[in-house]
């Protein structure tokens, strides 16, 4: 295309103002800023009740509540011994020693576990403190009265017990004062941090709301910046275009924002109004185009008319003088010397081959105007009756053609039998001196079939393949081989009437014979 027949580009629309210079894509982008300072807000108050409530719940269910237990069982364990005890001394028996031995290992199992607690005690040197305390009590109740008491059994029996009685009140009150303190302080450390988790749990459903809500103005400024930057800018432009899609192609297309649908509607109403110029000048074309149809019609009339003219009334005369030029041979033969023979030979062949080039011709310019309609066909049919008007021919040749299983196409019979007879008949007739064999191959490429019709003959110069098919193109002399030279471009037009394209096979360069191939649509094919 030359630079005059292209359009000029479109002119850039008119810039936005207010709030239509602003992009979509800006629109979001504040939004989503505000949205994500809150949010991220939100999140950093909800990692840090997280936080709290973590360390809230470890101090209560993992160190206090544990540590309380502890003390439980070391305050059992003070009780079975100073139980054990006096029942030693009252009864002297062995069983009573033992228990109490066993209470004395439960009470330092329980106060290695409480001390390994001590780490993430809270008020940690407080509890340590009233842990030593209680430790230091028991040891010397334990140590005024309990071991006393075991090694005064032996000798004083009975009395070993009633002797120590004093000592044994004096030294556990202190060790029930000191239970009582440790218990007191973990009962109040246990209050604490279950009203501390409390609290962070209520932080943390309160940040959690918080972040939801979040989450729910963010759907409802998306939804808003969608409808009123989006949808709503959309609708007008939607209803301007279908306003001109009515009809009305003068209407203005206009939108004020978003920047993009404002860039867009100004190149769309650019567009329209060239469409409509384009419109105009195309129906001033269209008129001159139905004048020029109309007299393309009366032409083809014509045209038509001198086909007939040409297949009947030129004819006519062509016969006569052929028919009468032998006459006059006949008739007169015997007064006519050799040269006026030849003349008359000459008139004879030449309104022969008048003839011939006129039947040509007529074929030629039938295929695909009259009587051209295609069906889905079986291929074999139109080669047996190429090969049926081929007979003699063939046979004075000697000539062998074979054929593969040809498959249905969509075609045309009678020209597809011109098509091959065509073919077949010009590798009979450009012949070697051994006997014409020629093959009629077919094979599937892609979505066509392509045939192939191949023989021994004389061959064909690669320098001549492109021009064989043109119109009256002939590579040898009349006086070496007869025909018009219209058979191959009539080929040419057969195959390309049907969808397909016609060509000589000239891989092998030095290979005798010819090859010529082309391509047909497959019977199912519309």
């Amino acid at each position: 295309m030359s630079n005059r027949a292209r359009p000029h580009p479109l002119p850039a629309p008119a810039p936005a103002t207010g709030f239509g210079k602003l992009p979509l894509g800006r629109w979001f982008l504040i939004s989503g800023a505000v949205i994500a300072l809150v949010f991220t807000i939100a999140t950093v108050i909800t990692v840090a009740s997280l936080v709290e409530t973590r360390a809230a719940r470890v101090g209560v269910v993992d160190v206090v509540d544990p540590a309380a237990l502890r003390v439980l069982e070391i305050s059992n364990a003070l009780t079975s011994q100073e139980s054990s005890v006096r029942t030693y001394g009252r009864t002297n028996e062995v069983t009573a020693l033992q228990e109490y031995r066993k209470a004395v290992t439960s009470e330092v199992t329980a106060l290695t576990a409480l001390d390994g607690l001590m780490p993430q005690m809270p008020e940690k040197a407080v509890v340590s403190a009233e842990v030593a305390r209680l430790k230091a009590v028991g040891e010397a109740w334990r140590r005024d009265y309990a071991e006393v008491v075991v090694a005064s059994v032996p000798t004083l029996k009975t009395e070993a017990s009633r002797q120590s009685a004093p000592i044994n009140a004096a030294r556990y009150n202190d060790v029930r004062q000191s239970l009582t303190e440790l218990q007191t302080h973990l009962n109040r450390l246990h209050s604490t941090g279950s009203a501390r988790l409390e609290r962070g749990w209520q932080a943390l459903y309160l940040a959690l709301g918080g972040v939801a809500a979040v989450l729910v103005l963010a759907g409802i400024a998306a939804v808003l910046i969608v409808r009123y930057a989006v949808l709503r800018p959309l609708a007008e432009l939607n209803a301007q275009v279908r306003a001109v899609a009515q009809g009305d192609f003068d209407h203005r297309l206009k939108v004020e924002r978003p920047a993009e649908l404002t860039e867009l509607s100004g190149h769309v109403d650019a567009m329209r109004r060239r469409i409509l110029s384009e419109w105009r000048r195309a129906s001033e074309t269209q008129t001159k185009l139905e004048d020029q149809a109309a007299e393309l019609r009366r032409s083809n009339g014509e045209l038509e008319q001198f086909a007939y003219v040409a297949s009947h009334d030129l004819q006519e005369p062509l016969r006569k003088v052929a028919s009468f030029t032998q006459m006059l041979e006949q008739r007169y033969g015997d007064q006519l010397d050799d040269r006026a023979k030849q003349y008359i030979a000459f008139s004879v062949d030449g309104a022969k081959r008048m003839q011939l080039l006129i039947n040509d011709l007529l074929d030629f310019s039938r295929v695909g105007r009259l009587g051209g309609e295609r069906t889905g066909i079986d291929a074999n049919l139109p080669l047996k009756a190429a090969l049926n008007n081929l007979g003699a021919p063939i046979e004075d040749a000697g000539a062998t053609v074979t054929s593969d299983e040809l498959p249905e196409v969509r075609g045309n019979r009678a020209q597809l039998t011109q098509l091959f007879q065509n073919l077949i008949g010009n590798a009979v007739k450009f012949r070697s001196q051994e006997p014409p064999k020629i093959h009629i191959g077919v094979r599937r490429d892609g979505d066509m079939w392509e045939f192939s019709c191949t023989d021994n003959g004389i061959g064909i110069e690669s320098k001549y393949t492109d021009r064989i098919f043109l119109i009256f193109q002939r590579l040898h002399g009349r006086d070496a081989y007869a025909g018009t030279g219209i058979g191959l471009a009539l080929c040419k037009k057969i195959v390309e009437y049907h969808g397909g394209r016609i060509w000589v096979d000239d891989d092998e360069p030095g290979k005798a014979g010819t090859t010529f191939r082309w391509t047909l649509p497959p019977g199912d094919t519309e």
